[in-house]
């Protein structure tokens, strides 16, 4: 059972490994159904702020490594490590608007849906995560991919200060001119980062005048025709439209007995919605196969929203589709509803990234014929077109960064944890398929860090990998901090 003496000073539960709420809390510590075979020795539900550092003291006095949580949606589940401190920081969750100055300073399990709600009565906005349920200590620590960051960046890029605490206990605020370095590394360092963030700051933006979304459902074997129509076009398209394809498997193949992949044809159904990085989400399934291309516009009116979207909307070949739905107005909080279903804790998950040099074209093609080997019929590759304004200039100062042409993310989604391996190999074989020079780079926020050491290095750039190193080296000298999942 839990010892609430043994806790100290700690306002928060502390439930080590053995008593009654362990398995309870373990579980709800990783979002995903699927959770590792990694076991905490002490599981610290922060109560205050006040109890972050003081759980690090126990960790220190106890000699237990440390991991963080902030909402659980890391689906690798880095999150869980074998006997370490799992200090649980979900009920860091304020929210506090400043309308004058434009900013907003929240914790870091607040979601995107309590962000959303909380700025729209004051008519702002933030690049949001797709996914409503993604807490923003995970998000804006990986870089943080989200609603129409083709125009606005990545959101941590917002992100105009930290407070943050250190493997010594200290307490400091971090910005461009106040310890600028962990600064740096707070804009992306991700699952690696090497202090407990308890507060962030945001620069927030008026919200836009119109979203308006769109989509076209075609078969698969359109997948060409429809790429080399459409990825130019939506190269050319404003950076306020947010164009994506979606390649769902359809009905399940049959996995065989010692978990290989069996062949399943063509996909059967296809995804009709709108996703892309960090908490991606597809709408709503549709039965028939297919691909389906969807693109959300964030502008000042209705009007200039449809003329933005002309380009789409006049399809050369739209009677080829097996399904069409015209612009229609949405919002932020209509597009989190529309999301909410999508991705259920129960199901499972193996997820992985992947940068390119390579077109969208020739992923989406790869793509589709790895999506028709799937052993599930819930699981979908997703071709986000240019996730994130691009930095030509190298002006963000921070470890996140966008390293390559094109990018998309493969899903394997599954509900028998007997298919587990069947599964998880199809998405490592995928990403052999899609990257088979083994040369790309992946999001921190979602790569399978589970498949190896190089998931986390190729996640950055050389010489910001080597910098991180340094910081690490510099600020948890003792190693406090479980870095990067290794397998």
């Amino acid at each position: 059972m839990t010892d609430p003496t043994s806790a100290g000073s700690i306002d928060g539960a502390l439930i080590r490994r053995g008593d009654v709420g362990y398995d309870r809390a373990r579980a709800q510590a990783v979002w995903n159904g699927l959770k590792p075979d990694r076991f905490p020795e002490v599981i610290v539900l922060a109560a205050t702020e006040d109890d972050v550092p003081r759980a690090l003291a126990r960790a220190r006095a106890e000699g237990l490594r440390v991991s963080l949580r902030s909402g659980g949606h890391n689906w690798s589940g880095a999150q869980l490590r074998d006997g370490a401190m799992l200090l649980d920081l979900s009920r860091l969750n304020r929210c506090v608007i400043d309308p004058a100055s434009r900013t907003a300073t929240v914790g870091p399990a607040t979601t995107s849906r309590v962000l959303a709600s909380a700025l729209e009565p004051h008519g702002l906005a933030f690049p949001f995560g797709h996914c409503p349920t993604v807490a923003m200590g995970g998000f804006l620590l990986s870089g943080g991919l989200g609603w129409n960051s083709r125009a606005w960046g990545p959101a941590c890029e917002y992100v105009e200060a930290v407070e943050a605490v250190t493997a010594d206990g200290r307490r400091l605020v971090c910005s461009a001119t106040e310890n600028p370095e962990l600064f740096w590394a707070a804009r992306g360092a991700g699952p690696g980062f090497f202090a407990v963030v308890t507060r962030f700051r945001l620069r927030l933006r008026p919200q836009p005048g119109a979203i308006i979304t769109t989509s076209l459902t075609f078969p698969l074997p359109e997948v060409e025709r429809l790429a080399a129509w459409a990825v130019p076009m939506a190269l050319r398209l404003p950076p306020s439209v947010e164009t994506s394809f979606v390649l769902t498997a359809g009905e399940p193949a049959t996995a065989t007995a010692d978990g290989t992949e069996p062949a399943n044809g063509t996909a059967t159904a296809t995804a009709n919605g709108t996703a892309t990085a960090d908490g991606t989400e597809p709408a709503t399934a549709d039965p028939s196969p297919g691909i389906t291309l969807t693109a959300t516009v964030f502008t000042g009116s209705p009007r200039e929203a449809t003329d933005v979207l002309a380009p789409l909307t006049g399809c050369p070949f739209a009677d080829r589709a097996l399904s069409r739905q015209p612009p229609e107005p949405t919002s932020y909080v209509a597009l989190h509803e529309g999301a909410d279903g999508s991705w259920p804790g129960e199901q499972r998950y193996a997820v992985d990234t992947l940068w390119s040099t390579e077109p969208y074209e020739t992923q989406l093609a790869r793509g589709a014929r790895r999506i028709a080997e799937a052993p599930s019929g819930k699981s979908l590759v997703l071709v986000p077109v240019e996730p994130v304004a691009p930095d030509p200039g190298g002006g963000r100062d921070m470890a996140f960064s966008s390293l390559g042409e094109s990018y998309l993310a493969a899903f394997a989604i599954w509900d028998d944890p007997a298919h587990d391996e069947a599964n998880t190999r199809w998405l490592r074989r995928s990403m052999d398929t899609l990257d088979p020079l083994g040369t790309g780079s992946h999001y921190i926020a979602e790569a399978d860090l589970a498949a190896g050491a190089s998931r986390s290095r190729r996640s950055y750039a050389p010489a910001d990998w080597e910098r991180l190193k340094r910081l690490k080296a510099h600020w948890d000298p003792d190693n406090l901090f479980h870095s990067y999942l290794v397998p």
